[in-house]
């Protein structure tokens, strides 16, 4: 098997050479577009051969008139086939985020000049048919095994259209890698963080309405309860409370040497799902890089990036 590619990567340097990554966009021309006959595409040739050599023996220009047209026919759907990838453009990749193990979602851009029928892409064992037509976007499903950077396969792209009879392929390799976050750790216990207490109320300006207080100067007057004034001789306010912000969390990459490089990544990655769903604000301080405190999708997707990527 190595001496056939040896010998191909010599020969057909137009073919072996889309083996290595390609700068996006990649458009497709005739010199990476190829065509084969299928299965049926043989067999209607054999067809073709044998209506032919009767039509011919027996003086039939009937037979050999719809020879003739059956010919032009496949003549026809074989440049069709080639028409069909001519001019298709790969312009862009967009990429999701995903814990590794689950699939990544993919965004192809396509372009194409004019509106096309019946193209499938194949990537990895999947496989997903679609009709071109200016700026397509195709969405797909990536497999991830380990977190980091996982750099694309290789994509095909091929048509049997319109008639099966010739297959037209050419391979996309973009140089292109996604960011694949760590998988957390299913259980353990939670940060042990200086001063931690449950959260508490205190009587602040808030939302929530926690008592009725005799009136002080300066109090608004529209927090003047007047129905309640009225059944006493002083006026009464409302008084409201809202819950005090939790602490925040410093998820710090040296308080876990106990721990090996992958464990201590997914106890971190645990922690930082566990302070988002909470709303807390949290920082993280690893051996190359501190993120300083905040929350939100956006300070979340930064540090388990940030973990993603570490060596």
């Amino acid at each position: 098997m190595r001496d056939i590619q040896q010998w191909a990567e010599r020969r057909l340097p137009a073919l072996t050479r889309l083996r290595q990554p390609e700068p996006l966009p990649i458009e497709l021309n005739r010199r990476r577009i190829y065509i084969v006959p299928t299965a049926f595409g043989l067999g209607f040739g054999v067809l073709l051969l044998v209506m032919l050599v009767g039509a011919l023996n027996y003086a039939n220009n009937a037979a050999l008139l719809l020879t003739c047209m059956l010919g032009s026919a496949a003549a026809a759907s074989m440049l069709l086939a080639f028409r069909t990838l001519d001019g298709l453009c790969l312009r862009g990749i967009r990429a999701g985020h995903a814990i590794a193990g689950e699939p990544l979602e993919l965004v192809l851009d396509f372009a194409t000049p004019r509106p096309r029928e019946a193209v499938r892409l194949d990537c990895v064992g999947e496989s997903l048919a679609f009709a071109p037509q200016g700026a397509t976007e195709l969405r797909m499903q990536l497999a991830t095994t380990r977190r980091g950077w996982q750099p694309l396969p290789r994509l095909k792209l091929w048509s049997t259209w319109p008639l099966g009879l010739f297959r037209a392929w050419s391979w996309l390799h973009p140089q292109h890698a996604v960011l694949v976050w760590p998988r957390p750790e299913t259980a353990g216990p939670p940060p042990l963080l200086p001063g931690d207490a449950p959260e508490r109320l205190r009587p602040q300006a808030g939302e929530e309405l926690a008592a009725l207080r005799d009136y002080r100067r300066g109090d608004a007057p529209r927090h003047i309860a007047w129905k309640a004034s009225a059944r006493h001789h002083d006026l009464l306010v409302k008084d409201f409370d809202r819950p005090e912000p939790r602490e925040t969390w410093r998820l710090d990459w040296n308080a876990l040497r106990a721990l090996d490089r992958e464990a201590r990544i997914a106890r971190l990655a645990r922690w930082l799902g566990e302070a988002e769903a909470e709303g807390r604000r949290y920082s993280l301080h690893l051996p190359s890089e501190r993120i300083e405190v905040g929350c939100g999708p956006a300070h979340y997707a930064r540090c388990m990036s940030a973990l993603a990527v570490l060596p």
